[in-house]
């Protein structure tokens, strides 16, 4: 990885970790699903116009287009509005280190779906990181609901229901779109998830006009923390692989806590940095980035 690739691999997981700051900023005035569909439509209708200038790109998006729409209900859809129910009541640290559990999930659901054998190395890795996960929610998971009506228990479950449908998602991708170009799979979920989001974020929206930092914090999550993330992401996967470019997993919650910290007041505390540090261990096994030294022979 070159000089170019490093700083375009921290834009990323900075992007990425400011996403639940945005969400903590916007959610509340949006709604859930409202802001979901805001997020979703303003980044495919940017992600748009290069597909369309790429030749083949419109041709790969029709002819994928089921496979494509159901990556975008299970990727972004469905757990978009599960991020923006958590924001309402978690601060963006704490989100960012459940969403952390995102490929250890993915790795669980790729050994039952694919057969995949998982090593001792990766199985130790599945049950640290659920440690870590039970760990950091046994002191948050309150059960009385919050000032939106909603408890930290139900949005902790709504971080982890939504890192489980990623796992299915990248499943899914793997096995039915691993051909498709990159670039018509991210803008065509994108759009798809938009679609199916429409009537709900009306019948949803919002009793009064959200104001003028909402919308600031929206625009930026769907242009910048979605549409240009996405082009980073598979700028990446292109240049230096995938193994490497998921490795932005590892950076995303310490930005998500620096800009929670800086911007919202909410400084991360032992706890939450203790369980991070379990949670991002065992998803470096559960992946197989990291494995347990091998003895050697006498």
């Amino acid at each position: 990885m070159n000089r170019r690739d490093g700083a375009e691999l921290m834009l990323l997981g900075a992007l990425w970790g400011a996403s639940f700051l945005f969400m903590r900023m916007s959610a509340a005035e949006f709604g859930a699903v409202a802001l979901a569909f805001v997020r979703v439509a303003g980044a495919g209708l940017m992600l748009l116009p290069l597909l369309l200038a790429r030749r083949g790109g419109a041709a790969a998006l029709r002819e994928h287009w089921r496979p494509i729409l159901l990556l975008g209900l299970v990727n972004s859809a469905a757990p978009f509005v599960l991020y923006m129910l958590a924001s309402l009541v978690l601060s963006a640290g704490l989100m960012s280190v459940f969403n952390a559990t995102a490929p250890m999930w993915t790795a669980l659901i790729a050994a039952v779906w694919f057969g995949e054998r998982l090593g001792a190395s990766r199985l130790a890795g599945l049950l640290l990181g659920l440690c870590g996960v039970v760990g950091l929610s046994w002191g948050q998971a309150d059960l009385r609901p919050g000032e939106h009506g909603i408890s930290p228990a139900l949005g902790i479950a709504a971080c982890l229901a939504a890192t489980v449908l990623y796992g299915v998602a990248a499943n899914h991708a793997r096995r039915r779109l691993a051909t498709v170009p990159p670039l018509a799979v991210a803008t065509g979920s994108l759009i798809g998830a938009a679609a199916v989001l429409l009537l709900p974020a009306w019948w949803w929206s919002p009793a009064a006009m959200p104001g003028a930092a909402a919308w600031g914090a929206a625009a930026t999550l769907a242009l910048a923390c979605t549409g240009l993330a996405y082009l980073l992401y598979f700028r990446l996967i292109a240049n230096v692989g995938p193994s490497q470019a998921i490795s932005v997993t590892f950076l995303i919650p310490g930005f998500a806590m620096l800009w929670g910290w800086v911007f919202l007041g909410e400084p991360p505390s032992v706890a939450m940095l203790a369980g991070c540090a379990v949670i991002l261990a065992g998803t470096a096994l559960s992946t197989g980035l990291v494995r347990w030294p091998r003895a050697q022979p006498a």
